[in-house]
């Protein structure tokens, strides 16, 4: 089975067509269980999200703040493997034919071995991977095998990426790019900033050959700043407010729904573009 960049590049040029941002989710994989998670991202589908990333558990998770590091402590302490990222793919594209990447550093896929983990994502449906530790300059072997099982490898770009960075990560990545929209890690902020607006603009105008997809990260957390985002990114990318709605809930069934509303109220703010 050939991995699913297709359907993920479909997806966002479905939303670009009908005048608005597409709305995408991250869930950590095994959180709060492999089955709780499983169905949180299939709530979070549900809600409106048009793209899931299942986050890849990872004992130091650089880029993630402390919300996300409490959901993945809880995910490894309750023994997460690759093998249960694996499943929460296939399971979550099965129950919904709508596109899920995996999020994750390197040095997991880097034990497991490139060619294995690229095969297996393929195989459970995935769309791709996000990388956001991996140089461009240290990426071959693992885009050879991602452009073999059709699989689409996002990179991430910083406020700090300098213009010569932007042009060689858009031409070397596919599916969409990553715009961390602030420097620092994960988390809900009261503003998403204009810095965001101007790395978006630098990043398109860097890959005007390319022409990927733009998608914004870091920070938003409720409609209004996904309706700010949606005006001028691609795709809205929220993770830590989904993952606060199952922290904060008294148990699972209503993190649950906690995630099917949130997904919800995003939804509407990435459409009040339209």
């Amino acid at each position: 089975m050939s991995g699913n960049i297709q359907l993920l590049s479909d997806t966002l040029a479905a939303a670009k067509a009908a005048g608005r941002s597409a709305l995408i989710a991250y869930l950590p994989a095994g959180f709060p269980t492999v089955d709780g998670g499983i169905e949180a991202i299939k709530a979070a589908f549900e809600g409106g999200a048009d793209v899931v990333e299942v986050g890849l558990p990872h004992s130091d998770p650089v880029l993630d703040g402390p919300v996300i590091q409490t959901a993945d402590d809880i995910a490894l302490r309750g023994g997460v493997k690759i093998a249960d990222v694996m499943r929460t793919v296939r399971e979550t594209y099965e129950a919904t034919g709508k596109p899920v990447l995996v999020m994750t550093y390197w040095n997991p896929i880097d034990r497991y071995g490139v060619e294995r983990f690229t095969a297996e994502l393929a195989e459970a449906g995935g769309a791709g991977c996000i990388l956001p530790d991996l140089p461009v300059q240290e990426s071959a072997l693992w885009r050879e095998h991602a452009e073999k099982q059709g699989l689409a490898t996002v990179f991430v770009v910083a406020p700090s990426s300098k213009d010569a960075r932007l042009a060689e990560i858009t031409a070397a990545g596919s599916g969409f790019v990553y715009a961390a929209s602030l420097m620092g890690v994960t988390g809900t902020r009261e503003s998403v900033g204009a810095q965001a607006q101007d790395l978006v603009e630098r990043t398109r105008a860097a890959g005007a050959g390319a022409a990927l997809p733009v998608c914004v990260g870091l920070g938003v957390s409720n409609a209004e700043q996904a309706a700010e985002v949606a005006s001028f990114a691609d795709g809205v990318i929220v993770g830590s407010a989904f993952v606060k709605r199952m922290l904060d809930a008294p148990d699972d069934k209503a993190g649950i729904e906690g995630v099917r509303a949130l997904a919800g109220e995003l939804a509407k703010g990435v459409r009040r573009q339209a």
